[in-house]
């Protein structure tokens, strides 16, 4: 029997955009950076044909879910069922401040998602490549009303090949600036020491010997977050977020919305969650691709985030359709949000 106090709505939010949309492009291509660091590579649009899937695993999945919020520039899949009930339709305009607007960055949109009209104080945002491929229940996400997370210290390093790391030592220094590592451990020791983070509670060990955070675990799931966090952080830091909020395309310097999850961590809001209830591919090649389609199709774990990466177009739409295949074996039935 749930806790009375487990009794609050959990909304689901997915932020989309489609690439392929010309009237988008016309409009992103006047904001266009020449800056060489600014992100606007292909692979951050191009569409994968798989948002369905998301919903499909959503319904079967996650029925405990109140509403599914679904942020689009204004473009809608052909697909989509506008009328389901759990559906929610928000324009990036609604939420986006007039000043931000428009935007062609994730991280504006993700820095802002507190003003989405309706949106409830816990919600769980899903990147348009995160699926869940198991039945979750809302302990997956929250307990006790706190985010559910894994609190595992790592160590960055700088690689010029991936300049938007930076990101990673953005969040990391809002923890720092505000909070010192070996008190916030103290006081809270089973969250950053817990049973539930198997191996890596070496790296952790190892890593708190540490004067001040080196940075923490990035698991690259969906993501459980408290809108009173964001709205708490854009008062500590309005000027920051309002620097990101102003460029129209990604930019190294940006803060995302890494930023909000580490101070959940930092602050001692969270409540531990195995570090094994997903997992995130980067589909850098063959074999990648092979590991990923068998782990959705064996239904490995509940979550998996499947990343995007460089490649030639062949190998992208020989991509596509092999996840395709493999989502189809596990979900292969239309949802209430498919017409």
């Amino acid at each position: 029997m749930q806790n009375e106090n487990e009794i609050y709505p959990i909304d689901i939010l997915i932020s989309w955009v489609d690439g392929s949309d010309p009237e988008w492009l016309a409009e992103k291509v006047k904001y266009e950076s020449h800056d060489i660091l600014s992100d606007d590579r292909a692979l951050r649009y191009r569409d994968w044909d798989n948002l369905q899937f998301i919903f499909r695993g959503i319904e079967k999945f996650a029925p405990w879910v109140n509403n599914v919020y679904f942020l689009t520039w204004g473009h809608l899949p052909k697909w989509l069922n506008k009328d389901a009930p759990k559906l929610r339709i928000v324009n990036n305009r609604d939420f986006v401040p007039a000043e931000y607007d428009p935007t062609f960055s994730s991280h504006t949109k993700e820095l802002n998602f507190h003003r989405v009209d309706g949106l409830s104080e816990h919600f769980v945002y899903f990147n348009d490549d995160m699926f869940l491929l198991k039945n979750t229940n809302r302990e997956d996400f929250f307990k006790n009303g706190k985010p559910c997370d894994c609190a595992i210290l790592t160590a960055h390093s700088h690689n010029e090949a991936e300049p938007f790391m930076f990101m990673q030592y953005r969040a990391t220094g809002i923890m720092n600036k505000y909070f010192n590592m070996k008190e916030e451990i103290k006081k809270n020791r089973s969250g950053w020491f817990n049973i539930k983070y198997g191996k890596m509670l070496f790296r952790s060990w190892v890593l708190s010997g540490f004067p001040r955070f080196t940075g923490v675990w990035q698991q690259h799931l969906p993501y459980s977050l408290l809108k009173s966090t964001m709205e708490e952080l854009w008062i500590k830091e309005y000027e920051s977020f309002h620097q990101t909020c102003r460029n129209k395309i990604r930019d190294p310097l940006d803060f995302n919305i890494w930023v909000f999850r580490n101070w959940q961590l930092a602050s001692g809001n969270f409540y531990p969650r195995s570090a094994n209830a997903g997992k995130s591919f980067v589909l850098s090649d063959e074999h990648s691709l092979n590991e990923a389609a068998n782990f959705i199709e064996m239904q490995k774990r509940k979550m998996v985030c499947i990343n995007d990466a460089e490649m030639s177009d062949e190998d992208f739409i020989k991509a596509k359709n092999a996840l395709i295949r493999s989502f189809e074996k596990i979900l292969p039935d239309k949802s209430a949000y498919e017409t």
